[in-house]
């Protein structure tokens, strides 16, 4: 299992438990050292995670920062816990008293559903106040994952994550202007537009009419975007399906030579044809042989496949495909288990005659 689906399990089992986690120690136990451990450390190895680090701050000695990750005898990570229910914003100052006493580079608050990540990009070996990097159990993005992937044991490289640590605040720091800009956009912001586009003075009137323009406008934009992603994605899945209807509904020509069409064929499809025989013109029915399986078709059209016949195995299949071209596959001991499927062949022959049908003007 790679990183990404053991991440996105222990979130599923995290929001399945949390409900039953009453107490900080327990949302260490059900879900922070599970999160240590599928970031490669383990936990029951004093070497690579220490519980309870001692993190004396100045004269004030015996304070312990709940975990350590250490590599080469030194922490890397010092991780401070909180219950899951706990607010976060008013935690990170403790964290903060630890961080310069040791030489961790990195510390990380959290609640086992919100991960928080400091580091000392400001002043050295003085932790920020604000994150570089937030992960949230409740709302996992992709891109967050990889970041996250960073602080693995596998891929862990100091230089690496620092250098990244400055891009990702920055540009935390960016979108959540730009969040704020497009609920309510500020004067400076509005401006900048009305200098673009208008050609006299920025006046309160001016103002005022452009902060809604500017709101509307950027809120419209940010919609065609996103649409224009939802129609190319189903663009492309449209040819995908495209692709797999036509595999289904045109098989490759293959040499005739190699088909031999078999007793068990011929009895299986007239089987099928004495089912359908019952409700329609058996005149209808018609089957072509290929290599790998035998066809029965509706009007001897392969767009028109009732079923196939899968006999050249060891074991036996009788295929049925759906309206979305996808066939499924039911296993036959014998060849009277194909009468047990007689409803399934029928409702199918019905769908592909309906199918068949113009239209009327009502319709």
């Amino acid at each position: 299992m790679d990183f990404k689906d053991q991440i996105k399990q222990l979130g599923e089992r995290v929001l399945r438990l949390k409900d039953q986690i009453k107490t900080e120690e327990a949302t260490k136990n059900a879900f922070i050292m599970p999160f240590i451990q599928a970031l490669g450390y383990d936990i029951f190895n004093p070497l690579e995670v220490i519980p309870e680090f001692t993190a004396d701050i100045g004269i004030k000695k015996g304070e312990k920062v709940d975990y350590a990750i250490m590599k080469e005898d030194q922490p890397i990570i010092l991780i401070e816990c909180k219950w899951w229910g706990e607010n976060l914003d008013v935690h990170n100052s403790q964290l903060f008293r630890y961080f310069h006493t040791t030489k961790s580079k990195f510390g990380l608050l959290t609640n086992g559903i919100q991960f928080r990540f400091y580091t000392d990009l400001m002043d050295t070996n003085k932790m920020d106040e604000k994150p570089f990097l937030e992960f949230d159990f409740t709302n996992m993005k992709e891109q967050t994952v990889l970041e996250l992937k960073k602080f693995h044991k596998s891929y862990f490289d100091l230089n690496s994550i620092v250098n990244s640590a400055s891009e990702l605040k920055y540009a935390n720091e960016i979108k959540g202007i730009l969040a704020n800009e497009l609920n309510e956009p500020t004067p400076n912001f509005v401006k900048f537009f009305v200098s673009q586009v208008h050609s006299g003075k920025a006046t309160e009137k001016v103002m005022t009419q452009f902060t809604e323009i500017v709101k509307k406008s950027l809120n419209q934009f940010i919609s065609d975007i996103i649409s224009d992603r939802l129609k190319a994605a189903l663009v492309n899945e449209s040819a995908k399906e495209v692709e797999q209807a036509k595999s289904v509904e045109e098989p490759v020509k293959e040499d005739e030579n190699k088909i031999v069409t078999t007793e068990e064929e011929m009895e299986g499809f007239f089987i099928v044809k004495s089912i359908l025989r019952t409700e329609f013109d058996s005149n209808r029915i018609f089957y072509r042989d290929f290599q790998n399986f035998f066809s029965v078709l509706l009007d001897d059209t392969i767009r028109q496949t009732i079923c196939r016949l899968w006999f050249n195995g060891e074991k036996k299949y009788l295929g049925i495909i759906d309206e979305n071209k996808k066939e499924t596959k039911y296993e036959i001991g014998k060849l009277d288990d194909i009468y047990k499927y007689s409803e399934l062949l029928i409702k199918v022959t019905e769908r592909l005659m309906k199918s068949e049908k113009p239209k009327t003007v009502e319709e």
